[in-house]
């Protein structure tokens, strides 16, 4: 029981390992592009300089034009290979710590206690960062050392894209991401960049500006007639109505929920490229620990089924979590005490009262020294602990 199962853990920590690697694919990638970008155009100015024996004073100013470019490449590209440094050495980090796991031969090892509240620890910030609260988390991860196991930066992308689409109702970050990204997006055959682009053609509907809404949806929504050519026609048809249309599946097109919806739609899709899970870890580990308790009796109407040492049973906490996992499944049942959380068995054996309740010996007798009663805590009845009897469960 006290042995790690190292392969279970390393399937649960695949996302901690790979959300570098992902970054760092994405920062070569761009610099790749931009550097051949760059060069094939001043390549391109410089054959054109050397066939054109114009003006002298033109080709020192567009050479003078061709250093600049060259020098803030060259800028941009050291920025390139810090992030890619950080990235590769926050890979290595977090591959040693993984690889630590071979090394703990059982989980009562102190060792592996201090790792496991590491590992609570960057769980945590993890939480914390999704849910927005970033100082926190930067403390908790200051605290513990541990600033090289949380993806700060990726998450305030997301927060601050998602401020821009929910509160400013502008889509040029959300597409300015989307345009580097391009490749990687068509890959997962995401829609996110027409989504975007048809929010800023029905904006256009909305400010009135008709005319400005044709030539946008010519520049940037044919480009999608292959594979979204019903919703651009629906969308065209918007030209006819007004934002306050009450015609069922215009409305919806009008309707500013679909800010929130842009604003999901890119939490998911950056989520998916960059391999982390929709749900916090936390809950993901949360779940596999209570669906190993669910039983039956914590889905009762019958608050009195309910133990209330038994997490899943606390329908205001943990409960909402458990709500729609699958129950437990057990070759042998446990049978628990609903006074004390114990087991009852041989050394603690269940005792039936007349009422035809039962607890632990431990428990009864523990309540009989104190008040020299039993009260039953379901229905109140008082017993001596002599009317107690023995189950022997077969």
């Amino acid at each position: 029981m006290d042995k790690i199962n190292v392969d279970h853990m390393l399937a649960i920590e695949e996302p901690f390992i790979k959300a570098p690697l992902e970054q760092l694919k994405r920062v070569v990638r761009q610099s790749q592009k931009q550097t051949e970008r760059e060069t094939s155009q001043v390549s391109a100015a410089l054959s054109g300089l050397a066939k054109d024996k114009g003006n002298t004073a033109e080709a020192h100013n567009t050479l003078d034009e061709l250093i600049n470019r060259l020098q803030t490449l060259k800028r941009k590209l050291e920025e390139a290979r810090d992030e890619e440094s950080l990235l590769i050495q926050r890979s290595k980090q977090r591959a040693t710590d993984l690889n630590q796991l071979s090394s703990f031969e059982s989980a009562s090892q102190p060792e592996f206690q201090r790792w496991s509240r590491a590992r609570l620890d960057r769980i945590l910030v993890d939480f914390m960062l999704r849910n927005g609260n970033v100082k926190t988390a930067e403390l908790l991860a200051q605290n513990g050392n541990i600033e090289h196991f949380a993806d700060t930066s990726l998450f305030l992308l997301v927060m601050s894209t998602e401020r821009e689409l929910r509160e400013n109702h502008s889509c040029s970050s959300a597409l300015q991401w989307c345009a580097e990204n391009r490749s990687a997006l068509r890959k997962i055959q995401s829609s996110l960049e027409f989504e975007l682009r048809l929010q800023e053609f029905i904006e256009y509907i909305r400010q009135g500006q008709n005319p400005a809404a044709i030539a946008y949806a010519k520049k940037h929504l044919i480009a999608w007639s292959d594979t979204q050519m019903p919703r651009i026609q629906r969308a065209m048809t918007l030209l006819a109505f007004s934002p306050e249309t009450m015609c069922p599946p215009y409305r919806s097109m009008f309707d500013e929920a679909r800010w929130d919806q842009l604003a999901c739609e890119f939490r998911s899709v950056i989520f998916c490229l960059f391999n982390l899970p929709p749900q916090p870890l936390l809950h993901l580990l949360l779940q596999t620990g209570l669906s190993a308790l669910k039983t039956p009796a914590c889905v009762s109407d019958d608050s009195v089924e309910h133990n209330r040492n038994c997490p899943v049973c606390q329908a205001d906490t943990l409960g909402k979590l458990a709500r729609d996992l699958p129950l437990s499944h057990h070759v042998n049942s446990n049978l628990v005490c609903r006074i004390s959380g114990e087991k009852m068995d041989e050394n603690n054996p269940p005792m039936r009262l007349p009422n035809g309740y039962v607890y632990s010996f431990n428990s009864l007798s523990e309540m009989a020294a104190k008040h020299g009663k039993i009260r039953c805590p379901r229905t109140n009845e008082s017993f001596i602990l002599n009317e107690a009897k023995k189950l022997f469960i077969s």
